[in-house]
């Protein structure tokens, strides 16, 4: 069996979660990254002992990542974001290659706020972004992640621009509406994906 593997991306607090559930809604398995990457990076991993290494601050003895420590130094320092990329996304990419291995459904949606800076959009048949109003999204992020309007600005300096989703995306969903005016948005694109490959 083929399977058609749909990436999911966009900016931080575009609203991913709405399309990604409608995705679930219909038929399709879910490899969600941000998990992927707290799978590799669980204490102890040889993962989190390479990060350790370059970001020695944000580990205890037992190779213990801080989460928000790293955040912290990365989303304010582009070269050191970097250093953090260059080091996690083969392990994460390892990890999903073998979940879409395994997994049953000839339909796959990859999760992933950070597709393109891993290389993961490699292993998708079709992307989808999802972008919103700058406003939009800085009310959105603050509520959800309790931070500073500050901070989540520093997260999105550190991404792209909805012209490189545009140019890099099969669709783009803009998602400045109501939740139903998104997921009646992400049913049409799922409409096509499913014709366009028909299972792949």
């Amino acid at each position: 069996m083929k399977k058609t593997v749909a990436g999911l991306t966009g900016q931080s607090g575009a609203g991913k979660t709405t399309v990604s559930d409608a995705f679930k809604e219909n038929g399709f398995e879910i490899i969600n990254c941000d998990l992927v990457a707290r799978e590799v990076t669980q204490a102890g991993s040889e993962c989190c002992k390479k990060l350790a290494k370059i970001f020695p601050d944000c580990f205890d003895d037992g190779f213990a990542l801080d989460r928000r420590k790293l955040g912290e130094i990365v989303f304010s320092d582009n070269a050191r974001l970097q250093m953090l990329n260059d080091t996690i996304y083969p392990f994460i990419n390892k990890l999903i290659d073998e979940k879409i291995n395994t997994v049953q459904s000839r339909f796959i949606l990859l999760d992933a706020p950070t597709l393109f800076e891993a290389g993961a959009d490699k292993l998708c048949s079709v992307i989808v972004s999802v972008v919103a109003d700058y406003d939009i999204r800085l009310e959105r992020i603050t509520k959800r992640d309790g931070i500073s309007k500050e901070l989540a600005k520093k997260r999105f300096a550190s991404q792209h621009t909805v012209e490189f989703f545009r140019e890099h995306s099969s669709f783009v969903i803009e998602n400045n509406g109501t939740v139903n005016e998104t997921y009646q948005k992400t049913c049409e694109v799922i409409k096509i994906i499913k014709e366009r490959y028909n299972g792949g």
